[in-house]
């Protein structure tokens, strides 16, 4: 800096350093500024120089450091404690504190020391008069450090009955330690209670509930509230991510991870965090973030992954094995240090309990997407105990092996193609019959789904061989479906019809059976269905016309499938399961020729006819598409039992994207009802299976884009914000289409408003608005125009603010929407009273507003063109807004009076707001009761006006006329106009009386 500052340049020099964010940086400026101090020969200016670099040391990883100022400041006051002002007195008392704690983190400086420093604190405090239960604080922060579990307790007991003053820390803050204390002690519960207060905002500070949330989060999973652990995790992180600070509650969060199957979320944090491996400033929270990496690494070495490339100390690539050795060494390193100052084993115990710590939760889903994927999977559905016949199976004996898979194919079981593949295995090396061969080849090709078409001939070919024909045809009928997947409907027709008439005859002849039978035709009406949904995709394009001839012959041929299998039911399983099938397909049909109730009640028979043979997890698509037309239909209740009913019938058999879809499903059905909470957990269950399935960023940020909505919903704004950042990379317009981005960013808007993030909120709307633009209709575009304008103005950017005002105006303008317009008006003239434009711009910002409100009112007024009887509730509203615009026209007047105002200029202004506010109250007087608040709040603000003009009279009868409004009325706007009132009262007869 080339030139000297003055001292109250210095001051807001340091103010504006504090508010930069923690690190090196802000610590190098504090360096910087007080050398600036040393200049100016003002040993006050030291004091605070010194004072605000102790400040910054202490929030920053270089806690090492805060030492040097410190013994400075003390030099100084031991000297010439005169040059100390009260607040550097008080402050200087403060960081006693600071020191202690400081020390302890140190392990180079002795324990002698530290007892010392206790001792000369102790003595300091008496002196200044101050109470002793920050010395007990103190004193139980380093009988607890040691492990002197008596000492501490008795330390503790002191330091809770010491009366609190000014020394004391904040209430957050003493809580926070009060309840560790607890959670050290095994007394999870009391130590959440103890916190309850800084958790529901009753107290808080700079730091807090920063650190109780991170303290909080095992607690809660020992006690197995997992919902609370995941809220705590997600707003606490929120606030610990941007300070260098708070490595130790940033080391909890990791840890929390680690215990909860969130081991790929845990990697993420640490790769937020490169320095933290290495930072030296602070080794207390260096152990603690050591031996919570060493936790994670030998997670996900336990796991299969120690060969994983992993986030660890800058200047080489690590494995989670390698970084585990590494790790684990520098946190036990560290803690030998400790305990070999301290003179116990206390600290390397601890350090090895929390590195050993076994799980705590096999699966807890955050809802949050995590960046750096570990390729764990915890959590795939979890299947019903086996049957003992399939336990005995797992045994190398064909002949077991082919009975059990025999038994699950007749049982239409999910199991059963699994159970083939063992019998082919087992079958390497053995001479099967052709009927065997035929089978594995069958049950192969099922299990390939679109690839299975040429194994479906085999089997057919080795069916013939066996001497079953019906089987054969069924084979092919199989094969033809698979075709028609694959892009070759027509031909799959034309093969089908063939094998449909060679059935029906050899049945005929009886040579074959009903089964077999069963499945030709169901092969056929598959195919049929499938080109029923080609055509409706086709017209859908436009590029054919609706299929009615093959909707109408899918139609026969489910009707002729279910006369040939309903009447067996009863008897077999899998021609029971065919009737279903037939039913589903006619319900289908008749829900897309638009008969609703025929389609609910065929479905619903469907998915009974499933249930009762014992196949639920068939029924699963079938209820899913009832919850569905159910929610068209208007009937949540329907919708929301079909969906349950989906999840309950697909259990252990579901796929993780079949969970994740059914789970967003009920989600979606629950958040419609108005149900946000259940519906938040629905969501985080299909975000977590759509992670599982592989599709994060598909469905997973459809999900997480749904959860956050039903987070907000609950006024869960941090953890509404995380979840929404989350899904915000992912979100395309390809995949989910503009208005679920413009709509994640309007939500992440109002989440981060509500936590007074304005500039960050004031991007997002802004970013929303770019997409909106776009938009054939142009309201949205003009709403998040206002919010963003609105969010720029608190966030101090008034030059921005007006831009974005002007904006949402010009559309508000062009919609139509006289509120909308009046409103940016109005705040536009509000801004420019601190900008260069002045008093004179806002009043004739102002003064537009009132004019396009008086020509709105007067377009609607009763008797002109425009007044239809419908159109009163809009003039009533028009005339409302039209008062409030003269009422914040006066109040922008007299507000706009500086103290230092020449008395003629002043007046002239004073009358001029009181001429504003007077047309206020007569317009809001027009409305009768349904403004009468507005009425006798402009009333109250011209009685004063009329005080301040020197009108007793005027003001008296304004008052009285307040009070008479609410004669008899009751409540919190009425007792605090009447007191307001009565102030009026006291105060302008005491001038008529003067």
């Amino acid at each position: 800096m080339s030139q000297a500052m003055d001292f109250d340049t210095l001051r807001q020099a340091m103010a504006d350093n504090y508010e930069r964010p923690e690190g090196p940086a802000r610590n190098a400026r504090a360096e910087q500024l007080l050398v600036e101090a040393e200049k100016l020969n003002i040993p006050l200016a030291v004091i605070e120089a010194l004072g605000h670099q102790l400040k910054v040391y202490n929030y920053s990883s270089e806690k090492d450091k805060m030492f040097v100022p410190f013994a400075r400041l003390l030099r100084m006051w031991d000297e010439r404690p005169e040059d100390f002002d009260e607040y550097e007195i008080h402050s200087l008392h403060w960081v006693f504190k600071w020191m202690s704690a400081g020390m302890l983190d140190q392990p180079h400086i002795p324990l002698t020391s530290i007892e010392k420093w206790l001792g000369e604190m102790e003595h300091r405090y008496r002196l200044a008069g101050h109470s002793e239960r920050a010395v007990r604080g103190a004193e139980f922060s380093v009988a607890a450090h040691l492990g002197d579990l008596e000492r501490a307790e008795r330390a503790y007991t002191a330091w809770l009955a010491a009366d609190r003053d000014t020394m004391a820390d904040c209430h957050a803050c003493e809580l926070h330690s009060q309840g560790w204390w607890r959670a050290v002690r095994e007394a999870d519960a009391e130590a959440l209670e103890l916190w309850r207060p800084v958790l529901e905002g009753e107290y808080s500070c700079a730091h807090e509930p920063h650190t109780v949330l991170a303290s909080s989060l095992l607690p809660l999973l020992r006690l197995g509230r997992l919902d609370e652990a995941r809220a705590h995790h997600l707003r606490g992180f929120r606030l610990v991510r941007p300070m260098e600070s708070m490595r130790g509650a940033y080391a909890d969060h990791v840890e929390f991870c680690a215990l909860s199957g969130n081991e790929a979320r845990a990697l993420e944090l640490l790769a937020e965090r490169p320095a933290y491996f290495t930072d030296s400033g602070d080794p207390r929270s260096k152990l603690d973030f050591m031996a919570v990496v060493t936790l994670l690494m030998d997670r996900l070495t336990a796991l299969g992954l120690g060969e994983q490339t992993v986030p660890g100390p800058a200047g080489r690539v690590w494995t989670a094995g390698e970084l585990a050795v590494h790790a684990r060494g520098q946190a036990l390193a560290l803690a030998a240090r400790f305990d070999a100052r301290n003179g116990t084993s206390y600290v390397s115990e601890r350090a090895r309990a929390r590195m050993d710590q076994p799980a705590l939760v096999d699966r807890l889903p955050l809802g949050v997407r995590s960046a750096r994927p570990a390729h764990i999977v915890h959590s795939a559905p979890a299947r019903a105990p086996q049957a003992p016949a399939l336990a005995q199976a797992a045994a190398p004996d064909l002949s077991t092996l082919l009975a059990e898979a025999r038994r699950l194919s007749a049982l239409r079981s999910p199991d059963a193609v699994e159970a083939w593949a063992a019998v082919s295995a087992a079958a390497e090396g053995h001479e099967l019959e052709v009927r065997d061969r035929a089978e594995i080849a069958d049950h192969a090709a099922m299990g390939r789904g679109p690839e299975g078409g040429e194994l479906f001939h085999r089997a057919a070919e080795l069916y013939a061989e066996a001497g079953d024909p019906g089987e054969a045809l069924a084979a092919r009928a199989r094969a033809a479906y698979v075709l028609a997947l694959s892009g070759g409907t027509d031909e799959a027709l034309a093969t089908t019809a063939e094998l449909y008439e060679k059935a029906l005859a050899l049945f005929a002849e009886g040579g074959t059976g009903v089964p077999q039978t069963a499945s030709v035709l169901v092969g056929q009406a598959r195919v049929l269905m499938h080109r029923v949904d080609e055509a409706a995709g086709e017209a859908e394009a436009g590029s054919a016309p609706a299929g009615g001839d093959v909707t109408a012959a899918a139609a026969r041929a489910a009707r002729e499938l279910l006369a040939l299998a309903e009447p067996h039911i009863g008897d077999d399983v899998a021609l029971a399961s065919r009737a279903a099938e037939a039913q589903a397909m006619l319900g289908e049909l008749a829900a897309r020729s638009g008969d609703a109730e025929a389609a609910v009640e065929l479905l619903t028979q469907a998915v009974k006819t499933f249930v009762a043979a014992g196949l639920p997890w068939f029924a699963v698509e079938y209820d899913s598409r009832l919850a569905g037309i159910a929610l068209r239909l208007g009937d949540r209740d329907a919708a929301e039992r079909a969906a349950r009913a989906a999840l309950e019938h697909g259990g252990s058999y579901l796929e993780p994207m079949g969970q994740a879809q059914l789970h967003l499903q009920l989600a979606e059905i629950l958040g419609t009802a108005g149900q946000p909470r259940p519906a938040a957990e629905h969501a985080l269950e299909a975000a977590h299976w759509a992670d599982e399935a592989g599709e994060a960023a598909t469905l997973g940020a459809w999900a997480r884009h749904q959860l956050g909505g039903f987070l907000l919903r609950q006024g869960r704004w941090a953890e509404a914000a995380e979840v929404l950042e989350s899904a915000l990379p992912d979100l395309t317009t390809e995949m989910h289409g503009d208005g679920g981005i413009v709509q994640t960013r309007w939500w992440l808007g109002d989440c981060l408003t509500e936590l007074g993030e304005h500039r960050e909120a004031a991007e997002h709307w802004l970013r929303a608005a770019d997409i909106a633009r776009q938009w054939p209709e142009q309201r949205d575009h003009a709403m998040l125009a206002h919010l963003a304008a609105e969010a720029l103005g608190r966030a101090g950017l008034t030059a921005q603010a007006d831009q974005a005002y002007a904006r949402a105006g010009d559309l508000w303008r062009a919609l139509g929407n006289v509120h909308g317009l009046v409103r940016s008006l109005r705040a536009r003239a509000w801004a420019a009273v601190a900008t260069d434009v002045g008093v004179d711009g806002a009043r004739e910002l102002m003064g537009v507003a009132v004019r396009e409100c008086e020509s709105a009112v007067a377009s609607v007024a009763p008797g002109s063109a425009a007044g239809a009887p419908e159109d009163e509730d809009a003039r009533r509203r028009l005339v409302a807004e039209l008062g409030h615009t003269y009422r914040q026209f006066g109040d922008l007047v007299a507000r706009s009076v500086s103290d230092d105002a020449e008395e003629a200029s002043a007046r002239a202004a004073l009358e001029e707001a009181l001429a504003h506010i007077t047309r206020a109250v007569s317009v809001f007087g027009s409305l009768g009761d349904d403004a009468l608040d507005a009425r006798t709040g402009a009333e109250l603000a011209a009685g004063w006006l009329e005080a301040d003009l020197g009108h007793p009279a005027e003001a008296i009868a304004r008052a009285r006329a307040v009070l008479s409004a609410y004669a008899g009325s009751a409540g919190e706007t009425v007792e605090a106009r009447r007191a307001e009132a009565e102030n009026m009262l006291r105060v302008a007869g005491a001038r008529t009386e003067g």
